[in-house]
C-alpha cells in the first residue's frame, strides 16, 4: 500500500466524475498506473498548448489595444458601436 498526495480542488472536480463512473479514486489511479505500464510512459502527450496563426494575430493586436487605446474607437453603448458599424457599412 502507498500514499498518494492529491491537489484537494482537483480531487474535489474529479471525485462526482469518478462517482458518476462507479470507479473509486484508487481505482482509477490504479488504472492510471496500468496504463503507464502497458504505454511504457504517460498514456498522453504532455505538451504546451499551442495557438493558431490567427489566434497569435489576435493576441497580439489585443495586447497592442490595450497599450494604446487612444488609437481605437470605444464605445459606451451597443447602440452606439450598432450605429457605427451600420454606417461603416454604408460607406
Amino acid at each position: 500500500m502507498s500514499t498518494v498526495r492529491v491537489n484537494d480542488n482537483i480531487k474535489k472536480e474529479v471525485m462526482p466524475i469518478l462517482d458518476d463512473l462507479g470507479i473509486s479514486l484508487s481505482e482509477a489511479i490504479n488504472m492510471f498506473l496500468h496504463q503507464i505500464k502497458l504505454n511504457n510512459g504517460i498514456p498522453f502527450k504532455l505538451k504546451y498548448p499551442s495557438f493558431s496563426d490567427e489566434m497569435l494575430e489576435a493576441l497580439e493586436e489585443a495586447d497592442e489595444m490595450m497599450k494604446h487605446p487612444e488609437k481605437y474607437k470605444s464605445f459606451k453603448t451597443v447602440e452606439e458601436f450598432m450605429e457605427d458599424l451600420h454606417n461603416e457599412i454604408q460607406n
